[in-house]
């Protein structure tokens, strides 16, 4: 991917396919924050973007334990910050070890754990919800912001 991509989606299938192809791209200690409304899609993203890593299981939101651990080709770290409400307890769940371990860490609702997240994040903004189709901008780094 470049510095920056804009995919359009008009399916849930076409969502994941392009989680499924960053998750590709991925290599040790890459994090990827999402962003997005309440049902915009960044769930299903992430269903893609574990395949691209070589998830053999199916990836569910972790809202309530708030952090899911899968293991593909490099283990994965998914996290849902819904339901924190602020940055001490992501870091109190060990969300900086995480990002500094040899996997990948995947951070939904990445707005709120901001101050906690490096330089190289890679951003994706799902905007549009509901039956509408899906505009998905990937932008690395701090540009994301």
């Amino acid at each position: 991917m470049t510095a920056s991509a804009t995919i359009a989606s008009q399916r849930a299938e076409e969502t994941e396919a392009a989680g499924e192809r960053l998750g590709r791209t991925l290599g040790p200690s890459d994090v990827v924050g999402l962003i997005g409304e309440l049902g915009a899609g960044k769930t299903c993203f992430v269903q893609g973007l574990t395949r691209g890593l070589g998830v053999t299981v199916h990836a569910t939101s972790p809202t309530f334990v708030l952090v899911n651990e899968y293991r593909g080709r490099l283990p994965v770290h998914h996290v849902d910050a819904y339901r924190t409400t602020t940055v001490t307890e992501l870091a109190d769940l060990g969300l900086e070890e995480m990002i500094d371990g040899d996997g990948v860490t995947v951070i939904e609702w990445a707005e709120k754990a901001r101050p906690l997240l490096p330089a190289r994040t890679i951003y994706v903004r799902i905007d549009g919800v509901g039956d509408e189709p899906r505009t998905i901008t990937i932008t690395r780094g701090l540009a994301g912001v």
